[in-house]
């Protein structure tokens, strides 16, 4: 999937990040750092060289972005681009794949197009760093910051300060569980348990993450992607209308997303821990095009 490209998921999403710090100079960089976690909504460049079929890092991918294709599956800057710019960033996250030396203080993009919170998500397009891959990854990050900072208080203190962005899902339903061709998954379980143990294997990682300093954290639900291009084509009776089965099938994992949010929240004061409700942002997006600038959406228009 590619980039939403809509303004008030941008805004609403950067107004919950600032308010996980109120009480700053708004003309300064908001946080130190910004860690990223996901799919191909946010991925921008951590593809570019393992053997996958979900790369953009080729025209007509980046035509209006100014060094052109880097990965991202945009025509120009994705969602977390923009949300740098408005925490102050002098530039963008860089992906991990790319980020050397103290470019890593400022934070590190560890997402991957095809993605999953499942290992075996997204396995039929090749290569891809799931959400366990990601936090490896980030694992080795938080080892080269104890270097360049010194030690590891020094070290916590910094990335207990950071904002760490994570949105996934969206691959465990459209590249797993609604592909049983490829997948037993929805032969083994009914959709609400799907979603319990997708839940199960995302609240280990965010607890590794806490583990590895991570205190302030946005998680990201899993927007209508029973109305993707992908879905209208290949889940759709007409082409047109929306495939409520995979919908309502993302809204039993959104609701326990939030659900964790809140059991975070309880469990771990030290830490703050907020919900993006993506789903309804979708509908507004549906249900108001006039106020994204557009009069209509075609298939093409969703991610």
């Amino acid at each position: 999937m590619g980039a939403w490209g809509v303004k008030r998921w941008i805004v609403v999403y950067v107004v919950v990040l600032l308010g996980l710090n109120l009480g700053i100079n708004v003309n300064a960089q908001q946080v130190p750092c910004y860690f990223i976690f996901g799919d191909s909504l946010v991925d921008n460049g951590n593809n570019n060289n393992i053997q996958s079929l979900a790369r953009a890092n080729y025209l007509p991918y980046g035509i209006d972005y100014p060094d052109g294709p880097t990965g991202r599956f945009s025509n120009g800057k994705t969602t977390v681009d923009v949300i740098a710019e408005l925490l102050g960033f002098d530039d963008y996250i860089p992906p991990y794949a790319s980020a050397r030396g103290e470019d890593i203080l400022k934070g590190v993009n560890y997402a991957s197009a095809a993605a999953g919170i499942r290992e075996e998500t997204g396995q039929q397009l090749g290569a891809r760093i799931t959400f366990g891959g990601q936090v490896n990854n980030y694992r080795n990050t938080v080892q080269q910051v104890v270097q360049i900072l010194g030690d590891e208080n020094s070290a916590a203190n910094y990335l207990s300060k950071c904002i760490y962005s994570i949105g996934l899902g969206s691959n465990d339903y459209l590249n797993n569980y609604f592909m049983p061709q490829y997948y037993s998954t929805s032969r083994q379980f009914n959709p609400d348990q799907y979603a319990d143990v997708l839940i199960q294997q995302y609240t280990q990682q965010l607890k590794s993450l806490y583990d590895y300093g991570a205190r302030k954290f946005v998680l990201i639900g899993v927007g209508q992607i029973g109305c993707s291009p992908n879905s209208l084509a290949q889940n759709s009776p007409d082409g047109r209308t929306c495939a409520e089965n995979i919908n309502n099938a993302n809204k039993l994992f959104n609701n326990r997303l939030k659900g964790i949010v809140d059991e975070f929240n309880g469990n771990t004061p030290d830490a703050k821990f907020i919900y993006i409700n993506a789903y309804d942002i979708f509908q507004d997006l549906i249900d108001n095009p006039s106020a994204f600038g557009k009069y209509s959406f075609s298939r093409t228009s969703f991610f």
